[in-house]
Parts: structure tokens; C-alpha cells; sequence
């Protein structure tokens, strides 16, 4: 059973950035999918960014677009997501999740993800 851990989560003024990471010690992340989830109070959990586990191919969600990257260092066996431009509106606790089997939908729903991290906070406020 794969175990995820997430980090780098804190407050940020809007416009700022963070790079929060993705690790499972014991375990290669290079065997799966890994997709980025956020869910803020009262709202449904969303899928934010993903990356292949092959050829590194990746998806953001429209809100993020040009403003968040993915990435994989194996070295480190880790994924990250920098957030940049920070907005009030990505407050939210910030999941990493793998799924054991490659998804096929274009959205990301998080009934296909099988590993998921404890969270972590981000604050976007002044």
C-alpha cells in the first residue's frame, strides 16, 4: 500500500508563489499517474494538475492554467506543483493522489485515484 506525503503548503500574500511536493517513502512514484487535488470549505474536492507516470504529458485545470507547473524529480522521487500568481480563491488543503490504474477521463475525478496524502493547507490572504 502506497502512502502519500505532501509538504510545502503555508500562507502566501496574493501574487505569491509556492512549490508544495508529493513523496511516498519506500515506494517509486515513477509507476504512476500522480494528480494534485485541492478542496476548499464547503466545496467538492477538484483535480488541480496531473502528470503522466511515461512520457511526462500533463493536465491543469482550466482555474490554473499558466500559473501552476508539475514535475518529477525521480532522483528524488518526488512530484511538485509550483503555484505561482497566487490567488484568494486557490485557498485550499492541497492532496497528491495516484491512482492504480492509468485514468482515461480528461477530468479528473478523484473516485479514480487509489493512494491519497494527509494534505496540505495552502492560504492565499493579505
Amino acid at each position: 500500500q502506497v502512502q502519500l506525503v505532501e509538504s510545502g503548503g503555508g500562507l502566501v500574500q496574493p501574487g505569491g508563489s509556492l512549490r508544495l511536493s508529493c513523496a511516498a517513502p519506500g515506494f517509486n512514484l515513477d509507476y504512476y499517474v500522480i494528480g494534485w487535488f485541492r478542496q476548499a470549505p464547503g466545496k467538492e474536492r477538484e483535480g488541480v494538475s496531473r502528470i503522466s507516470s511515461s512520457d511526462g504529458s500533463t493536465y491543469y485545470a482550466n482555474s490554473v492554467k499558466g500559473r501552476f507547473t508539475i514535475s518529477r524529480d525521480n532522483a528524488k522521487n518526488t512530484v511538485y506543483l509550483q503555484m505561482n500568481s497566487l490567488k484568494p480563491e486557490d485557498t485550499a488543503v492541497y492532496y497528491c493522489a495516484a491512482p492504480i490504474l492509468t485514468p482515461r477521463s480528461l477530468k479528473m475525478r478523484p473516485d479514480e485515484y487509489d493512494y491519497w496524502g494527509q494534505g496540505t493547507q495552502v492560504t492565499v490572504s493579505s
